[in-house]
């Protein structure tokens, strides 16, 4: 078995987010987190968010992986507790 010296490539840095990278509007709604989701609340996250496209993600149920920068997810709990809100 042979082994090259030859120094390897770096990894590639992972992508960084810009200050203008969060094109769903997701930091203006992180403070929801933790709080019991309903219908009216995700009105008002999306209305303040800006957001181009909402939708929330229950446990167990089905969703696209297609990622859309413009669209806010908001993850819920088994309890209906909002855990995460972020961009995709």
């Amino acid at each position: 078995m042979t082994q090259s010296n030859a120094p390897r490539e770096p990894a590639p840095e992972p992508p960084r987010v810009s200050e203008g990278g969060d094109a769903c509007g997701a930091r203006h709604v992180q403070d929801r987190v933790g709080r019991q989701y309903d219908e009216t609340l995700g009105q008002s996250i999306h209305e303040e968010s800006g957001a181009g496209a909402f939708r929330v993600l229950r446990p167990g149920e089905a969703h696209t992986l297609e990622y859309r920068a413009d669209r806010l997810n908001v993850r819920l709990d088994e309890d209906g507790v909002i855990t995460a809100i972020g961009c995709g």
